[in-house]
C-alpha cells in the first residue's frame, strides 16, 4: 500500500472517532476511548491486529512510573520522526510539564506548516475532537511516530 494512501486512509479513520466520548482504557469507537484507545483504535483498522497487548494503567501512570513508557511503547512498532518533519496521520505525544514523562497522544490530521495544523485526540472530560494544535499544544509536543508503511 502506497504510504501517501495509508496516511489519508489514517486521518479518515481518526476523523471517524470524533464525538466518541472519553472513557479510560477503552477503544471502542463511538462507545469511548481514550487516547491510547483511540490510536490503538486507528492502528486496529488501518494496520490490522494491535502489536502487543495494553498494560493495566492508571489515570496517574506517567506521575507514578516517571518513566517513558509510552514513548518507548510507541518506539517498538512505529517509526520515531523529528517533529520537524511531522505529517498527517502522524502520531503525536505531549507531556503536561517539562519534567513529567509523555502522557497524552493525538493524530495529526491536517498540515504543521505556518500554524494550520490540526490533531484529533481524545481527552479526559470530553469527546473525542478535532483540535487546532494551538501553540499551547506546540510547546508540550515531546515525541512524533509514523505509524508502520506510512
Amino acid at each position: 500500500m502506497e504510504s501517501e494512501n495509508v496516511r489519508a486512509r489514517l486521518v479518515t479513520e481518526a476523523r471517524e472517532w470524533i464525538g466518541t466520548p472519553y472513557l479510560h482504557r477503552a477503544s471502542c469507537r463511538n462507545e469511548g476511548a481514550d487516547c491510547l484507545g483511540l490510536i490503538r483504535g486507528v492502528w486496529r483498522a488501518v494496520i490490522g491486529a494491535e502489536p502487543e497487548g495494553l498494560p493495566a494503567y492508571a489515570p496517574d501512570w506517567a506521575e507514578a512510573l516517571k518513566a517513558e513508557t509510552l514513548a518507548a511503547a510507541a518506539g517498538r512498532h512505529m517509526r520515531a520522526v523529528p517533529l520537524e518533519a511531522i505529517q498527517p496521520g502522524d502520531v503525536l505525544l505531549f507531556r503536561w510539564r517539562a519534567h513529567l514523562p509523555a502522557k497524552h497522544a493525538a493524530i495529526l490530521v491536517a498540515g504543521w506548516e505556518a500554524g494550520e495544523g490540526r490533531m484529533v485526540h481524545a481527552h479526559d472530560g470530553a469527546a473525542v475532537a478535532e483540535v487546532f494544535l494551538a501553540p499551547w499544544w506546540r510547546r508540550h509536543l515531546a515525541y512524533a511516530f509514523a505509524f508502520p508503511g506510512t
